[in-house]
């Protein structure tokens, strides 16, 4: 199979791929935002969560399946269709009159999302050099960064002073810019050559529902049905045999949506492994943090919202600065050195108590912003550098799909690790409490660790005199913080072995490439 290469428009290419990130990015954080006033308006707190949910679900399942296509039919077509239908599910969305109908159109919309956000970086791998390829993924993960501390502000100016509709319908003459610029500027794209291209249909019909009954398994696990009962081993198990039945089929595909012997290579299967861990650790763990900054240290519901800053604004710089590094030193030391400073903004989360101020925590993000910003654009690029352009598409949609599989699992993981300490915490806080009142009171809490929260934003939903108040409050506050501490530890022990990982990379760096894709060089 050869590779016909012809000129392209960049200039173009990364104007559109700049605007279509930036806002399926933004998409992503800007709901959170809008989400009191929807449900207040279409009156559906039951389902509520299901708006992420359902985005979340689709996103991650198309991601591995539109790597494999690209590689096949092109990049440009199917980045132009996936605009188009997160163009068009955002107008849906928009026009949602009911919570069933938003969720319906979330999935819709999270299809083109998952197609827009590995195709983006895809199409940098194909239009630069491996040494271009370290500056630019820098600046698109920086943008990432961006979109994550602009979306709430964004979100909540909307909100206030035009219409939670507009949250959505933002993305339509962006996303057309977007389409438009791409549509001209790849119009001599990098195409792949073949007599007869072979689909893997029975890959993708035993792929999609394992991912998805995986999702639904973690999401909804300990929440709407108990970890060990028949529903959780049916949903569970019904996702393992898919995938053990998926394993067989593309070991025997022509043209596997994932070639299971891509982890033969050993920067592939470690950049995946770390990129799982860290999103194993990262992403449960951090979820926390806005609750903790409100519940225990007092700031306010909007400071709340924009306590992530600090570590965007730092993952923003380490984004930029490790694309640089990664010119001069192996990808292992990158990776061991922002491994090793996630680990340390880790324990210093896990630190964090009654008596911690409002500036330990930015600090701390800090830390955590900086190796989060060394790692993320380095998985990437390290994966891009070891394939030739005919499997980017392939490689690249891997990276993402296993970071965000391990981002999922994660915070169902520690989400259960703090509710069963709190339960576990406040019993030993009972224990401690010598006023019989506030005991029996905390005692019979640790039973409700749901409440807990909304007890410590407002103490007077507890009808019981001020002092013993007091007392109960601050036996919450000591059980919320030390759970905390234990959620960040659990955290630590996934980023840790991370760190093992990154070591055993090897000694891959960036290979010195004479020429960038799309100057009229042909490859055979």
């Amino acid at each position: 199979m050869g590779i016909q290469e012809q000129r392209i428009n960049t200039k173009l290419v990364l104007t559109g791929l700049i605007i279509g990130m930036f806002f399926s990015a933004l998409e992503q954080t800007i709901v959170g935002t809008a989400m009191p006033t929807i449900i207040s308006e279409l009156n559906g707190f039951t389902i509520f969560a299901w708006v992420t949910t359902a985005y979340m679900i689709t996103s991650t399942t198309v991601v591995p399946i539109v790597g494999k296509l690209s590689d096949l039919y092109g990049r440009r077509f199917l980045y132009l269709l996936g605009t188009i239908i997160f163009i068009i599910a955002s107008g849906l969305c928009a026009t949602a009159s009911s919570m069933e109908q938003l969720v319906i159109y979330r999935g819709i919309q999270g299809i083109g999302g998952g197609m827009i956000m590995p195709l983006s970086q895809t199409i940098i791998g194909d239009i630069f050099t491996a040494e271009q390829r370290a500056k630019w993924q820098g600046i698109f993960g920086a943008l990432f960064g961006l979109s994550s501390v602009i979306g709430p502000f964004l979100g909540g100016l909307i909100v206030d002073h035009i219409s939670w509709h507009w949250v959505f319908l933002i993305n339509v003459p962006f996303g057309l810019l977007s389409a438009l610029l791409i549509f001209t500027g790849l119009r001599h794209e990098t195409v792949a050559k073949t007599d007869k291209v072979n689909i893997d249909y029975l890959g993708i019909i035993t792929l999609i529902p394992s991912i998805v009954l995986l999702l639904l398994g973690l999401t909804f696990g300990g929440d709407k049905f108990a970890w060990a009962s028949i529903t959780s081993f049916l949903i569970f198990g019904g996702s393992l045999l898919l995938f053990i039945v998926f394993g067989f089929i593309e070991k025997k595909a022509a043209e596997p949506i994932l070639d299971l012997s891509l982890f033969k290579n050993r920067i592939f299967a470690t950049m995946n492994g770390l990129g799982f861990l860290l999103g194993l650790g990262m992403f449960g763990a951090i979820m926390f943090v806005p609750m903790f900054m409100q519940g225990i240290l007092g700031v306010s519901p909007t400071k709340a919202g924009s306590t992530m800053t600090p570590m965007m604004i730092a993952m923003i710089v380490a984004s930029v600065v490790g694309g640089q590094l990664l010119l001069r030193f192996k990808f292992r030391t990158v990776l061991t050195t922002g491994m090793v400073l996630a680990s340390l903004g880790f324990y210093l989360m896990s630190t964090m108590g009654l008596e911690s101020s409002v500036l330990n925590a930015y600090a701390y993000m800090v830390v955590l912003g900086l190796g989060m910003g060394l790692v993320m654009p380095t998985l990437m690029i390290a994966i891009q550098n070891e394939f030739p352009k005919s499997q980017l598409g392939t490689v690249t949609a891997a990276s993402t799909f296993f970071r965000s599989i391990g981002g999922t699992i994660g915070i169902t993981v520690l989400n259960s690790v703090m509710n069963h300490s709190l339960g576990t915490k406040m019993l030993n806080t009972a224990k401690e409490t010598e006023n019989p009142i506030a005991h029996a009171a905390l005692k019979t809490l640790s039973e409700k660790t749901d409440s807990l929260f909304s007890l410590l934003l407002h103490p007077s939903l507890l009808k019981m005199p001020e002092e013993i108040q007091k007392i109960v409050i601050h036996g919450i506050q000591t059980a919320w913080t030390e759970s905390f501490s234990t959620v960040f530890l659990t955290g630590l022990i996934f980023i840790s072995i991370g760190i093992l990982v990154a070591l055993s990379v090897g000694k891959g760096r960036i290979k010195r490439d004479s020429q960038p894709a799309g100057s009229g060089e042909t490859e055979s």
